[in-house]
């Protein structure tokens, strides 16, 4: 199996330059921050090359209490969060606004090998500014009821989706979304959680 590994930034994918996957060839790309570097990257590579599956992997801020710092999960849906339309204190989609498009991305083409149920599904929403406001943190919750939040994972679905190339997000809590707090994230775990989950899975795929 022909597989690409997709992530932000140069730390998240590191530690998979040394290992060697003796059942797929495995390719990486450091697509960069956020919607639009993710979108430009991943359009490039896909329709260079072809691939079976495509991995987001990375970290994620957390909504949802009951995860632990460090816990791998498996974003299946993820949604662009701040694209509409302010009316208000309401927020229209697309859809509302009568535009074509759509701002809620199920993962239609995730892969469908049983090795991934055994990471949690979890909601996403994808964001330009991670939230780390009380007041903008309980908006979203009420609007969107999300689980995760990350800077790339909606378009990374969304370009898949596009160029038809099987699709998986894999995402390492590494703090909760909350007023910014830096001293109460976990990165160093979150990362080494996320290569050991990354690294079992690819070499049983």
């Amino acid at each position: 199996m022909k597989i690409l590994l997709v992530s932000a930034t140069e730390a998240e994918l590191e530690p998979f330059e040394t290992i060697w996957f003796r059942k797929n060839q495995v390719d990486r790309l450091v697509s960069g921050v956020g919607m639009v570097a993710t979108a430009h990257s991943l359009t490039r590579e896909l329709q260079s090359k072809s691939y079976d599956l495509a991995i987001n992997i990375g970290l994620a801020g957390s909504f949802d209490r009951t995860f632990k710092l460090g816990e791998v999960v498996r974003v299946v849906e993820d949604i662009f969060s701040e694209l509409g339309a302010e009316d208000g204190e309401n927020i229209l989609s697309l859809k509302e606004m009568g535009l074509p498009g759509t701002d809620i991305l199920l993962n239609l083409d995730e892969t469908m090998n049983p090795h991934v149920n055994k990471f949690r599904k979890v909601r996403g929403i994808t964001v330009n500014t991670v939230h780390g406001n009380e007041q903008s943190i309980e908006t979203i919750k009420k609007r969107l009821h999300p689980q995760v939040e990350t800077m790339e994972g909606a378009a990374f679905f969304y370009v898949c989706g596009k160029e038809g190339v099987s699709s998986l997000q894999l995402r390492a809590i590494s703090n909760y979304v909350e007023k910014r707090n830096r001293e109460a994230w976990d990165i160093p775990l979150a990362l080494a959680n996320l290569k050991t989950a990354v690294t079992d899975l690819l070499n049983i795929l």
